[in-house]
This record gives structure tokens, sequence and C-alpha cells, in this order.
């Protein structure tokens, strides 16, 4: 018996796959008919148009004026504002037929997707090693430093995101946070997290129910005086800092942010907790000066295509940890 061929699909430009739509039930009189009044917002389909930017199931260009029947699919690519380089660079850290891993930067999106598409990891990874097929095993904010691991072929995709689904992945991370002397450590706290409504749509909060949130918080190291340069009110809390060592049980939105925030130890550099903080104009400068101090530290599992024991571990330092950082606790990871 033959498998049925795979739907075409266009190559990826400068990194970045075509998006792909389909016309449904409807009439439309043509091609432009139907693209202008799919996506009212977007000027540019006659000029996308006449440059061969949208394509037909088979890859050939349309015309404005091509017949649009029902059931039609249609390729086109996204056209954006220029985006900004964000000045900092993803570390390799592990490469093999089945994993790419790096050492994420603080303020690079894993994705595309809002104002960035040619600005984040995978698009990045796809130029540099030219592997089309990349797709994240797990996700981590934009905000948020460290391991992430990506699969390499779709076959066994699957298999590899199941792990953090079935909880069978070791995940530790570090923040640098408030302090606070009362707080008995180690603590294991279980809370239910639930993603607020209205304006504060981005924030989880801790509401009354049965827990779908576990974190294990150690301390690492108390942190004395803060650096000139970086001494801020947000980096000085009243109660003073710590290093944190941090093991989620459960994987749930914003979780270390919203489990530490409500245990009154909020992460330095926090825009979204406790305050949720305006994004800055599309035309004003990048502040790069105060990242969310968390940094995924280390990621272990059993390899479920292999059976290797896989263990790796994040290279990069958070910007308000001390230098002495003490090594052994790493032997935990």
């Amino acid at each position: 018996m033959t498998r049925p061929e795979a739907p075409w699909t266009p190559p990826l430009r400068d990194g970045v796959g075509a998006s792909r739509v389909g016309v449904g039930a409807g009439h439309f009189a043509s091609v432009l008919h139907f693209l202008t009044g799919r996506f009212p917002a977007v000027e540019n389909w006659p000029q996308r148009l006449a440059q061969g930017n949208v394509l037909d199931s088979r890859g050939q260009p349309l015309a404005a004026d091509a017949p649009c029947p029902p059931g039609m699919l249609l390729w086109y690519w996204r056209s954006p504002p220029a985006e900004l380089r964000v000045p900092f660079e993803v570390e390799l850290l592990h490469q093999d037929a089945h994993l790419v891993v790096v050492d994420k930067p603080h303020f690079l999106p894993v994705t595309p997707g809002g104002r960035h598409l040619q600005e984040t990891v995978l698009v990045r990874l796809k130029r540099q090693l030219g592997i089309n097929t990349l797709a994240p095993m797990h996700r981590l904010d934009r905000d948020t430093a460290g391991v992430l691991v990506f699969t390499v072929q779709p076959a066994t995709r699957h298999a590899y995101q199941s792990l953090l689904r079935d909880r069978q992945a070791h995940k530790v991370y570090e923040a640098v946070a408030a302090w606070r002397e009362d707080l008995a450590l180690p603590l294991t706290c279980h809370h239910r997290l639930q993603q607020r409504d209205g304006n504060g749509f981005m924030q989880m909060q801790v509401v009354d129910g049965p827990p779908n949130a576990e974190l294990t918080v150690e301390l690492i190291q108390r942190i004395a005086d803060v650096p000139p340069e970086l001494d801020t009110p947000q980096s000085s809390p009243p109660g003073g800092r710590a290093l944190y060592r941090l093991t989620p049980r459960t994987g749930q939105k914003h979780q270390l942010r919203a489990q530490l925030h409500a245990l009154g130890i909020p992460i330095l550099g926090d825009r979204i907790y406790p305050d949720l903080l305006p994004e800055a104009a599309p035309d004003a400068a990048p502040d790069y000066s105060q990242p969310l101090q968390l940094l995924a530290r280390a990621l272990r599992f059993t390899d479920p295509v292999t059976g290797q024991p896989r263990c790796f571990i994040s290279r990069r330092r958070l910007q308000h940890a001390p230098a002495d950082k003490p090594q052994d606790g790493d032997a935990q990871l």
C-alpha cells in the first residue's frame, strides 16, 4: 500500500514559512476579491499578487483576476514592517539527527508572532542550520533566557513533546528575586493559577480550587550589594535579594513568575508581575538594560527515540547573580 503524497508546501523565504488560507465554500469573483475581503486590513494585495507572492496549491503564482472557486487553497508570505535586530546571539549547545539545543538570550521570542517574525529563535536557526523542519519541543517566554530544545524530524516530534505533557522531563530554573526572611526554604508550593479577565488578560492569578501548579523553591545564595550601574528601585527591593533554584513539576503559563509573586518574592525585571507594564511603542528604541532575572538552567530527560539519558545545561549567568555563585548545586541538575 502506497502512502498518499504529502501536500506541497512552499520553500522558506529567509527562514520564514508561507502562510496558508482556504477559500472555503464562499463564492468570489477573483483571488483579489477573496483576499481583500478575508484580510481587509491589508492594503497591498495587488502588489503582492503582481510580484508573484501569492501561490496556488501547486506553487503557481496567481494573478489578481485569477478565478477563485470554492475550496481553493492559497499560500502567501506575510509582509511585516522591518524589524530591528535583537542584539543578542543564540548559542548552539547540541545538534544531532533528532534534536537541536540552544542557549536562548533574553528578549528574543521563540517563534514568529505579533511584531516578531525574523527576530525569533526559530527563524534564526532555520537560516543558520538550513533545517526547515525545526519545531520547538517546549517554549520559553521572550523575556526568559536559557536551555531551549527543538525537534528535527516531524515523525518523532510528538514523542519529544509528550515528555513535557507526561511530566517526564526534569526542568530547573534559576531566578534572582526579592528575599523574605520569614519564608522557610526549601518550599514546595501548590497553587491554582487562572488567567485574569479584562485588561489584565496577560497575567495569571492565584484562585481558590484544586492546585494545578507545583513548584519547589530552594535558596542558592543571598545577594549582598548591587553594583552601582545596576542599582534601581526594582533591583534593590526593601528586604534584599536572593538567587533561587526553581524546579517546576507542572507547566502552567507564567507559572514561575506568578507563583513567586504569590509568595511575595517577585522576580527582578518582571514587567508582568506584580504590575503589568505597557509595551513600548513600535517606534520606540528598545531598552535592554533590565532583563528578566529568570534563566532556564537545565533540562533533563530520557530520550524517547534513542533511549539515551539527556541533560542540557545553560552556560549563561543572570545579570544580578553573584559572581561567586556556588557550583556544587549543578550536581543536582
